[in-house]
């Protein structure tokens, strides 16, 4: 994995907004509507090369394929992200309550239970906010059903990844890019479902990694960086109600990291980036639970490089943590220096100050400036390449300030 060795690196957390007509073929393929499968994967191809070309024009040193291989069938989508894994994994049934839908469950004394999406303490707190459609909180469309586990989980995404894999290096090869990455789900996220055939999350979880295993493999072996997606760590928290002890918390999670580091037991970590965010919903996000507290579950991981966010107005004064967190003498951070959490472009020059604090306190050669969360789907594309553009821009002013 590239440092930023002689000028500040720049990337993205994955999702960038796919053109209109990839959008409508995806819904057209999700909906059953016929559809010709040579030209589908024709113009997925076309666009997976746009889509790089367009970062390498920017600046973007470090591009992804935008996750165009995960299918969105609207242009406000948060959940490609995660949704995509549930046709790559045998043993689930996707005909079960969507998750918002699932009952929610309390937890009890002397125990951590997540109680679901529509019982997260955020959107209890603000509930009449989430409910007013002209509050402008976003959460895009919503599935009809959702996953349910009822066999042993296996792997069937083979074909799948390998034509991501295809059509990424093809484009990559064509700009000319030496090193992308392809972002991929991790276990404490993937079993965040309904699930009726194992004993306990915990095997739940280890079986999860043992299936996600087979992509993380096959992205490494194509010569790519991986990136692991993750908000299960932070985002937990807000979805356990009442709200638990930091400690009891930290323990609850610790188990999803140690599935994590199971799944990439003899993976090279130096070509491995980890990615930790609050969740790409437009809300107050005041339950959040604070980066301090977890940061070492984060560390904990199994990764030559960690991205999180802190360019959002929420998480931004969370760069001081590092002035009392060590990062490890060969790790990298990725610290999101524009955000999707805003219509508002960020200038520049807010851009590299960002930049230049994580780079005076960890080293200017550790640090790749990046995005909060994934852009595609969750602002109008127009603004999303123009945070690209200011991210790049700001990048190109921190260089000037930090190697003079």
């Amino acid at each position: 994995m590239k440092a930023s060795v002689d000028h500040t690196l720049t990337s993205h957390v994955g999702s960038l907004p796919r053109p209109d007509d990839l959008i409508e073929a995806n819904r057209a393929r999700e909906a059953g509507e016929a559809t010709d499968e040579h030209g589908f994967q024709a113009k997925l191809r076309a666009s997976v090369a746009e889509v790089v070309r367009s970062q390498k024009d920017i600046g973007i040193d470090v591009p992804g394929d935008g996750e165009f291989g995960k299918s969105m069938g609207h242009r406000v989508n948060y959940g490609a992200w995660l949704s995509y894994c549930f046709h790559r994994l045998g043993g689930l049934d996707l005909s079960g309550p969507e998750m918002r839908d699932m009952p929610a469950r309390r937890s009890r004394p002397g125990e951590v239970v997540l109680t679901g999406f529509s019982d997260r303490r955020d959107r209890v707190r603000f509930a009449a906010a989430y409910q007013d459609p002209d509050s402008g909180i976003t959460t895009g469309a919503r599935p009809a059903t959702g996953p349910v586990c009822v066999g042993p989980l296996s792997y069937t995404g083979h074909a799948a990844i390998q034509a991501d894999i295809a059509n990424f290096k093809a484009a990559l090869t064509a700009a000319g890019v030496e090193e992308g990455f392809m972002s991929a789900i991790a276990p404490g996220s993937t079993t965040r479902i309904g699930n009726t055939y194992y004993k306990t999350q915990e095997e739940f979880l280890f079986a999860s990694a043992e299936a996600m295993r087979e992509e993380y493999q096959a992205i490494l072996n194509a010569g790519l960086i991986l990136q692991l997606d993750d908000p299960a760590l932070a985002t937990d928290w807000d979805m356990i109600n009442p709200e638990p002890t930091v400690e009891a918390y930290k323990k609850f999670t610790m188990i999803q990291v140690e599935a994590l580091n199971h799944a990439l037991r003899g993976l090279p970590q130096d070509r491995i980036r980890f990615h930790l965010c609050w969740g790409s919903w437009h809300g107050p996000h005041t339950t959040d639970i604070p980066m301090r507290d977890i940061v070492d579950l984060m560390l904990a991981v199994n990764a030559g490089a960690y991205s999180f966010e802190a360019g959002n107005v929420r998480h931004e004064h969370e760069w001081k943590v590092w002035r009392d967190v060590k990062l490890p003498d060969d790790k990298l951070i990725l610290p999101g220096v524009v955000s999707h959490a805003t219509n508002v472009v960020e200038h520049p020059e807010l851009v590299a100050e960002r930049i230049v604090r994580f780079a005076n306190i960890v080293g200017r050669e550790r640090v790749i400036a990046s995005t909060d969360c994934g852009l595609g789907g969750r602002i109008h594309p127009q603004i999303a390449w123009a945070k690209l553009e200011a991210l790049a821009a700001g990048a190109a002013l921190a260089t000037r300030e930090l190697w003079g």
